[in-house]
């Protein structure tokens, strides 16, 4: 009896203390801002006295739990350095080895923030990169995807907390982020950390709190709308619901693709497929039809068959001989639907298909060799190559496709789960790489993208928190002329961000590809995002972060001269006779490509066919090409003189 009894008086103060449980973003190799109040909230056991010891302080912090386990505590920290430790005691100590004091970065955006090293992005030299990664004063944190219609705590991390920086850990880490920290630790001498916080293909509304959201145009009834229910999981829902009712019904009235592809047409328009639709319809977003016959040879008759399209992008409904087999909504699972054998007879068989694209790329995505009908293993027709195609209607003369509260692209889930918890972890500023998603939408954009801005300010309490961003790159078709451009009016929406105070923009205008929306030139990136955290956040004033930026105009005869501001951090143009990326509108409206020249810190466009200029644009296309930069490469960005831009710096 005695010996339980003391086997009892022993277990009873384990009983009444519980391991203190905090944030994923405290772990062992963590990093935090230098010079900063740091609070940290977690839970312990209830009622308990809380001791909080940074190693860097003389003194620990002592707090008091409350009947729910719930405490916070505050604490600074000094200049960078380390390491240190961080034990957090509530009677069961909880200690962080390796702690770090310096900079920290949020990151965030779509796939191009995302886009990794290795893996999927494979990165310029990805190889090397990964090798040569061992930079253990560079710590990395990736939040690994989450939704949420409401703001939620907590997020889960990759390897369970912050990373060191090693070839082991960099491979599927952001490669912006990387290549960011990587500079600003070489040029700073002092403890880096990224957090990598982003989610490809999604639109930037989905990284704004519905508050904000609230007032930006186009928002005001949707989150009128969320409030009302609100934001629960079956009040969303219904919204839904009720929303796409009624855009179905919109479409069913306008869509006449199968009409059109039946009816006689002397000229048919024809596409070797796979191809996306960006590829040779631009930027469109819409519906598109498509048939082809096939000659099903006679012993495949009366047999179940096997119709494979590869992915298709975003949605399609899938016909043989006029009947639907099959139908998906989602842009990266490739199509394969199963023909009943009722529907095969020997000859010709039509496969109609329509498909539909809501926002971005759209079309077909896969290889040819993913477009087949198959009876067995042995047997098997491909389906690539030349298919009729019938352009049904523009998603622009539509309203809006209601987003599938499920998605990543629905209104604010995102800032909810992956920018919310991080509200009381200090950071040094936000780098941010999106857009794509919002080209089409660039009227819009422009207060959505500054709403966004602001609404992180006041998230972490900081007004003018440094917040730098990439322009998107060059992308699409090369054309010499495109006076209607969705990239270059969503890049002008971009640039205008730039009125709010201490925000940047690096240009890449140069760097781009393409056939590619990812370019693989993640270092330059990093680089340029750099290069104005250096000059504009740390002070480094000889370090060159921009191109001069476009202020104004004159009309001298048949010649436009072009002048251009010098924002701290800029330098010079090379000089150029025969410069590239001009353009120049006559009388009329007319646009002309155009001949331009650098004249000491002016430029000097004309055309023999205008005599009397009204406007010029550069770099006004989906793909341009530009060539006025300065000499240590940084493009000027695009610009067109038909808006007057308001500039502060």
């Amino acid at each position: 009896m005695k010996k339980l009894f003391l086997l009892l008086s022993l277990l009873l103060p384990l009983a009444l203390s519980a391991r203190v449980v905090l944030p994923t973003f405290y772990s062992d190799n963590m990093i935090l801002q230098q010079n900063s109040q740091v609070t940290v909230t977690g839970e312990a056991t209830a009622n308990s006295n809380v001791v909080v010891t940074p190693s860097w302080l003389s003194s620990p912090v002592q707090v008091k739990a409350d009947a729910h386990g719930s405490f916070t505590a505050t604490f600074s920290t000094p200049a960078a350095g380390g390491p240190y430790t961080l034990t957090f005691d509530d009677g069961a100590p909880v200690t962080f080895q390796n702690v770090l004091i310096g900079e920290v970065w949020l990151c965030s955006g779509q796939s191009n923030m995302e886009m990794p090293i290795a893996g999927w992005g494979r990165v310029k030299d990805y190889e090397k990169e990964i090798a040569a990664a061992d930079y253990p004063d560079i710590r990395l944190f990736q939040v690994e995807k989450r939704q949420a219609f409401r703001p939620i705590d907590g997020v889960t991390a990759m390897g369970g907390g912050w990373l060191l920086c090693a070839p082991e850990n960099v491979p599927e880490f952001s490669a912006c982020a990387y290549f960011f920290a990587r500079r600003l630790w070489k040029e700073l001498k002092v403890p880096v950390g990224v957090i990598n916080s982003s989610w490809g293909g999604t639109p930037a509304e989905s990284w704004v709190s519905a508050e904000w959201l609230a007032d930006v145009p186009g928002y005001e009834q949707q989150m009128a709308d969320l409030a009302a229910v609100g934001y629960t999981d079956k009040g969303v829902r219904a919204l839904y619901d009720r929303d796409r009712a009624v855009w179905e019904a919109a479409v069913a009235t306008a869509d006449r693709g199968m009409e059109i592809l039946n009816a006689t047409d002397a000229n048919p328009t024809y596409v070797e497929l796979p191809k996306k639709f960006e590829t040779w319809l631009g930027n469109f977003d819409g519906v598109v039809w498509f048939t082809r016959t096939i000659d099903v040879p006679a012993d495949w008759a009366g047999n179940e068959l096997t119709l494979n399209l590869g992915a298709i992008d975003d949605e399609d409904i899938t016909y043989w001989n006029g009947v639907n087999v099959g139908s998906t909504a989602s842009w990266s699972v490739k199509r394969s639907y199963t023909i009943p054998a009722a529907l095969v007879h020997a000859g010709t068989n039509t496969i109609t298909i329509r498909a539909c694209d809501n926002s971005g790329d759209g079309g077909f995505a896969g290889q040819p060799s993913d477009m087949t009908v198959t009876r067995d293993a042995q047997h098997s027709l491909s389906l690539a190559g030349k298919w009729r195609y019938a352009v049904s209607m523009n998603a622009s003369d539509l309203p809006p496709v209601p987003v599938t509260p499920g998605s990543s692209h629905y209104p604010s889930n995102l800032y909810n789960a992956m920018i919310w918890p991080f509200r009381d972890f200090p950071i040094q500023g936000v780098i941010w790489y999106q857009g794509c998603s919002n080209v089409g939408r660039s009227g819009q954009y422009e207060p959505l993208f500054q709403a966004l801005i602001r609404n992180w300010r006041e998230l972490f309490r900081r007004p003018d928190m440094p917040f730098y961003f990439v322009q998107i790159a060059n992308y699409l078709q090369h054309l010499d002329l495109q006076p209607e451009s969705g990239w270059a009016s969503i890049r002008e929406a971009q640039a205008r961000a730039q009125r709010l105070p201490n925000v940047g923009m690096a240009c890449i205008i140069d760097i781009g590809e393409a056939n590619d929306i990812h370019p693989k030139n993640k270092q330059e990136v990093g680089s340029r995002l750099a290069a104005l955290a250096l000059h504009r956040t740390y002070g480094k004033v000889k370090t060159t972060c921009s191109a001069p930026v476009y202020e104004g105009y004159t009309i001298e005869g048949s010649n436009v001269r072009v002048r251009f501001a010098m924002p701290s951090g800029s330098e010079p143009f090379l000089a150029d006779k025969n410069l590239s990326g001009f353009s120049i509108q006559d009388a009329d409206g007319k646009w002309h490509v155009a001949q331009a020249r650098t004249d000491g810190a002016t430029v000097v466009v004309s055309c023999p066919d205008v005599a009397a200029p009204v406007h010029v644009r550069y770099g006004w296309a989906d793909n341009p090409t530009c060539t006025l930069r300065t000499r240590s490469g940084f493009p000027v960005a695009p610009f067109r003189t038909d808006w007057v831009p308001v500039l502060e710096y």
